[in-house]
């Protein structure tokens, strides 16, 4: 197996057999001209980038992949195991975005080179099988989804988990598997899936009609988040509807390159919200706001039909704190006296350019004492699963970012995307520390909370 993490640059070499590969893009959606040839190669992207910044390697920065995806284009560079390597090191973080002064949709490109990735090179057997069962397989199906969550509960609430980890024996096997292990987010009971279907009133005077989009696994691991998020909005006079027929966002498909399986579930969310009167489609998570919010993009080329839904869709979605700044806020806030900082999401920082909303809403609450955290628009390292395909690259990032929010002195640290939380938690623990994790919206919900029971 090769490690991403060495150092050199491997770039112009192939390995034996690597130029009898796949040469230029097969049919299918594809980097093009029209997207690439925005990159003027000016390298303003490279201290954002954050593979860049801890390797130092060309071809691991946004300009470096661009300049590959153009060479694979013009049967220069093999589809093969070194293109291949340098797009998975990616995190689509999409920081090159906000630092890029010609307007590149590097997400776009390194998605859609994904995508050609996924349909035209083999990768090991093994990698298949795994990728096979969990985008394939669970992820798009909510029923296997509440099973394998009921194992998974039964396997962390019976000892077993604990006893597994603490005796270390995963740390025998190959690769980062205990590190993964570690990483699994806890399951809390009830699901949210029980919660599907059903509509929850204001409080007090209704002024808007939202549905609540829930998502897949966040519907086991964070359902708590998903009932405070629901209490918030209805302490903001919200009607809130939760589709019955919603499922996966499919964030991870696209950012795996498995656009077949993302456009699927796009038409089912565009049927399941379209078939409501909304005033607004809330989601609570960077990764899938940013997503729902880029569903256009995956009808340019296939199913176009869907094209101009996905556009009425779009319209509506807003992430809850965009969506609470842009009311009037209910203000009857309790005093929470922490000290606490804030990590932007990078789907929410750089896809969809929301910064100030979260820190607005903080500032409403009484008592907080909010400070700046150096570099919170660098990627924590969680990027949907990349922290467990990329799990070394993935603890550099946190080791970096855990060591900023040191120097802050904080109490809390709040994010705004459910991965972030599982990434930042992770961290935390595994120092021992006592600071708690919370999404922005989990501390309002308290201070809300707090001010009832005055």
């Amino acid at each position: 197996m090769i490690d991403p993490l060495k150092k050199g640059n491997p770039t112009t070499v192939e390995s034996p057999g690597e130029a009898e590969r796949h040469t230029g893009y097969g049919p299918g959606e594809a980097p093009r001209w029209v997207d690439y040839s925005r990159c003027v190669h000016c390298g303003l992207c490279l201290s954002a980038c954050p593979t860049y910044r801890e390797l130092g390697l060309e071809m691991d920065s946004p300009r470096g992949r661009i300049y590959q995806m153009i060479q694979v284009e013009r049967g220069r560079l093999p589809l093969g195991e070194s293109f291949v390597r340098h797009i998975d090191l990616c995190l689509d973080c999409r920081a090159c975005e906000t630092a890029c002064p010609s307007g590149v949709e590097y997400g776009k490109l390194v998605e859609v080179a994904r995508g050609q990735i996924e349909n035209y090179y083999h990768r090991p057997p093994l990698t298949t099988l795994l990728r096979k069962l969990f985008y394939y397989e669970v992820l798009p199906h909510p029923q296997r989804l509440q099973f394998l969550g009921k194992l998974l509960r039964v396997y962390q609430r019976s000892g077993l988990e604990k006893l597994l980890l603490g005796s270390r024996v995963l740390k025998l096997f190959p690769g980062n598997l205990d590190r993964v292990a570690r990483l699994a987010p806890r399951m809390e009971r009830p699901f949210f899936y029980d919660r599907l279907g059903k509509t929850v009133p204001a409080e007090g005077k209704r002024r808007y009609r939202v549905a609540f989009f829930a998502g897949c696994i966040a519907n086991l691991s964070f359902a708590r988040l998903n009932d405070a998020t629901v209490r918030v909005l209805t302490k903001n006079g919200c009607d809130v509807v939760i589709p019955r027929d919603q499922g996966c966002c499919g964030a991870l498909h696209v950012h795996a390159g498995i656009r077949a399986v993302a456009r699927d579930l796009a038409k089912r969310n565009i049927r399941a919200f379209g078939a409501g009167e909304f005033d607004t489609v809330i989601t609570n998570a960077a990764g899938c706001g940013s997503v729902l919010k880029e569903y256009p993009l995956l009808f340019e080329e296939e199913d176009r039909e869907f094209l101009e839904p996905a556009k009425a869709f779009v319209a509506k979605v807003r992430d809850v704190t965009e969506f609470l700044v842009g009311i009037d806020l209910n203000r009857e806030l309790g005093i929470m006296k922490v000290r606490a900082t804030y990590q932007d999401p990078c789907h929410l920082g750089h896809a969809q350019r929301i910064r100030a909303a979260p820190r607005k809403l903080l500032a409403a609450v009484p008592g907080l004492e909010l400070v700046e955290l150096k570099e919170a628009e660098i990627c924590c390292g969680s990027a949907g699963v990349y922290n467990v395909v990329h799990s070394e690259m993935a603890e550099r990032l946190l080791e970096n970012k855990l060591r900023r929010i040191d120097e802050t002195k904080a109490e809390v640290i709040l994010t705004a995307n459910p991965g972030c939380l599982l990434q930042l938690s992770a961290g935390v623990e595994r120092r021992n520390g006592r600071r708690r994790v919370m999404h922005v919206i989990e501390l309002l919900d308290e201070a809300y909370s707090r001010a009832n029971s005055r």
